[in-house]
């Protein structure tokens, strides 16, 4: 299978055409030929040296991943841009890159795979851009305490060994939540118009601490690469079914 058909079933796949206008990254194939023939795809979560070395060492053709290389336009290939780029030419490893298309998407998306991983119901798409969707919210199937969310969330997501932050200012009974992965402090007060017990999201914000205790909300910050990892892994599946070797390739910052 080459690049560009791969690519192609990608973008048709995550609807990439619809976040054209609103993501900063160019999604798509961004680094490679098109009609460079791929067997083997390595995921990733980030574009990074180590990423790309260790999909290099792993035999990879193509890498995909959420966060990318190119971010707007690219000026000159100096610095971080050349140390990343240099090595996929030398490689010969195309890159391609799914932002928010992959942040939104309804059932392959990273909110979708962490409300998987909360097995929340009634689901329905969440944290606005422009006309399209970056999370999901729904209902537990029981309640719980911000604690025990928390507690939940450390035990099943690669946080690099670190704790998952919270921010204890909503009811002590939690029931309906919001999901905006990665940075999505953004979106707490979207989550307060949705009724929402609590936003989980990736990283936070200094004015986050204010903004949630004045507004009754709780929020969990358990990591941005910790909340990301779900929807390289499901293209990952994705790509299996297609009949490619994947390897998933695992670099936790901690952050």
């Amino acid at each position: 299978m080459h690049a560009g058909d791969i690519a192609a079933r990608l973008d048709d796949e995550l609807d990439v055409a619809a976040y054209a206008d609103i993501d900063a990254s160019p999604n798509g194939l961004q680094v490679g030929p098109a009609d460079q023939s791929v067997e083997h795809v390595a995921v990733a979560v980030d574009a990074a040296v180590e990423t790309i070395a260790r999909a290099s060492d792993a035999g990879a053709d193509l890498l995909v991943t959420h966060h990318g290389i190119v971010w707007g336009s690219v000026e000159r290939v100096t610095g971080t841009t050349y140390r990343r780029v240099a090595p996929l030419l030398e490689d010969d490893m195309a890159l391609y890159v799914a932002h928010l298309p992959l942040d939104g998407h309804q059932s392959l998306g990273n909110a979708a795979g962490l409300g998987d991983l909360l097995e929340l119901n009634d689901r329905a798409p969440f944290g606005a851009i422009g006309p399209e969707y970056i999370g999901q919210r729904g209902t537990l199937a029981e309640a719980t305490t911000l604690d025990e969310l928390a507690a939940t969330l450390e035990d099943e997501l690669d946080t690099g060994g670190q704790s998952v932050q919270t921010l204890e200012f909503g009811p002590d009974e939690i029931e309906s939540v919001a999901i905006v992965t990665g940075s999505g402090v953004d979106w707490l007060d979207e989550a307060v118009d949705a009724d929402a017990d609590v936003l989980v999201t990736g990283e936070g914000k200094q004015q986050a601490y204010h903004e949630a205790r004045e507004a009754g909300i709780n929020v969990v910050l358990a990591g941005h690469y910790a909340t990301e990892t779900f929807g390289v892994r499901s293209l990952q599946s994705t790509l299996d079914s297609w009949g490619l070797e994947t390897t998933f390739v695992d670099c936790p910052t901690g952050l």
